[in-house]
């Protein structure tokens, strides 16, 4: 793997690692989600690298 390509992967593994933490974060602070499941939001973070987070945050949060 070329210097490059490791310049490269670096900032978006850490943007994706917190993405993963801010957004399993909030999961676990908020009361209600849409969809009312939790586990599923969970899953759907842990599992869909980058889009998972982003969809929790577009997507999965209610007011509160």
């Amino acid at each position: 793997m070329s210097s490059q390509m490791i310049l490269l992967i670096v900032p978006i593994a850490i943007v994706e690692l917190g993405l993963l933490a801010f957004a399993l974060n909030d999961l676990i602070k908020r009361k209600k989600v849409k969809g009312g499941n939790k586990w599923v939001w969970a899953a759907l973070i842990v599992f869909i690298q980058l889009i998972g987070p982003i969809l929790y945050f577009v997507l999965g949060r209610e007011e509160e």
